[in-house]
């Protein structure tokens, strides 16, 4: 079995190990670390023989952490390790392994933008569409709600009324987002199970969204992901991450990030609590977010042009398009479901 796990802005780390009875019988860990002395790779490889199968990965780091005394780890850890085992042990699957495709059609309605994630995940999920990246493009202004937030207590409705928002919400948990069309630069992910397999939930984030951190660091940018969901920089956050896992096997993963930002719109639109400030460190909502234009001094579409060069460097990119039954499937959602006042009232 074979698993390997790159650590967010650290090293590859790689794991080999064969499975006898429900045990690990040998294991071999390898990858472009720092380690020292150099008998310790020796002692973590040891310290995984003899290992159920059925192991967590916290109770594998605590077996790996018992035979570090006086190791110094470079760009990897006891927990990397056994993420890595963990991803062998369950089959899990690389970027590389997939035949990606790429969507960037032209601007849709709010509405519609939250249809297509769901159909388009359920149609990897099914086998009908190989794993896609997909850049949103935004017909009007909007806010989009997490699955599991309350409409009053997140939106200011008279201000997003006085503003032209449309007010929609989405699949999956998180936090409110004030998009404006040519202020905003969104991405989805939609990605089978296997991609993420032997991760949590919370490296997960981080481990699909690696690329466009590195994309980000090419741009100049002091990028860093900042658990659970967030891509921020020293001057302030850049992006939040949203996920829902549906069935069939497949993640849908997506982001908004901040190129250009009206900030003083944004706080007559959204009710941003004192918590959720305090939380953040500052007294401000002006300072939490720092846009890409003025961070890269570059146009919209050159950053996500950089963005999916990026990307199709790593892993390879199909170009594709939307066809009329994926948009026929969408449009119907939008009639019983995103566009109705029972979802979008789900949470008053």
């Amino acid at each position: 079995m074979h698993g390997e796990f790159k650590v967010p802005g650290g090293k590859l780390v790689v794991v080999d190990l064969d499975v006898l009875d429900g045990v690990i019988r040998h294991a071999r860990v390898s990858g472009d670390f720092f380690l020292e002395p150099d008998d310790a790779l020796d002692r973590i490889d040891a310290a995984l023989a003899g290992a159920p199968v059925s192991l967590s990965a916290a109770e594998l780091a605590a077996r790996v952490s018992g035979v570090l005394d006086g190791v110094v780890m470079l760009g990897f850890s006891a927990e990397a390790v056994a993420v890595a085992v963990r991803r062998a042990l369950t089959g899990a699957t690389s970027w590389t392994d997939h035949d990606w495709h790429f969507l960037h059609e032209g601007p849709q309605e709010p509405a519609l933008q939250m249809a297509l994630d769901q159909v388009l995940a359920e149609q990897v999920g099914a086998g009908e569409r190989p794993p896609t990246l997909r850049v949103w493009e935004w017909a009007s202004n909007a806010v989009i709600i997490g699955s599991f937030q309350s409409l009053r207590n997140e939106v200011d409705m008279d201000g997003a009324r006085r503003h032209d928002v449309t007010v929609v919400r989405r699949i999956s948990g998180g936090g409110a987002m004030f998009v404006e069309p040519g202020n905003t630069i969104t991405y989805s992910l939609y990605v089978p199970e296997s991609l993420v397999s032997g991760l949590s939930f919370v490296d997960s984030y981080a481990f699909l969204d690696e690329w466009v951190v590195a994309a980000l660091r090419d741009l100049g940018i002091e990028a860093t992901y900042q658990p659970i969901n967030d891509i921020t920089s020293p001057a302030g956050k850049i992006a939040g991450a949203a996920q829902k896992r549906l069935a069939g096997g497949v993640v849908l993963h997506h982001v908004t990030m901040a190129y250009d930002i009206d900030a003083a719109k944004m706080l007559e639109v959204l009710r941003i609590g004192r918590e959720k400030l305090s939380d953040k460190g500052t007294k401000s909502a002006n300072k939490r977010v720092d846009p890409l234009r003025s961070q890269t001094g570059l146009p919209r579409a050159e950053v996500i042009e950089r963005m999916v060069s990026t990307f199709r460097s790593r892993y390879g990119l199909v170009d594709d398009s939307l066809d009329d039954k994926t948009l026929r499937l969408a449009s119907d959602l939008v009639e019983s479901k995103f566009g109705t006042q029972e979802w979008l009232a789900r949470v008053p």
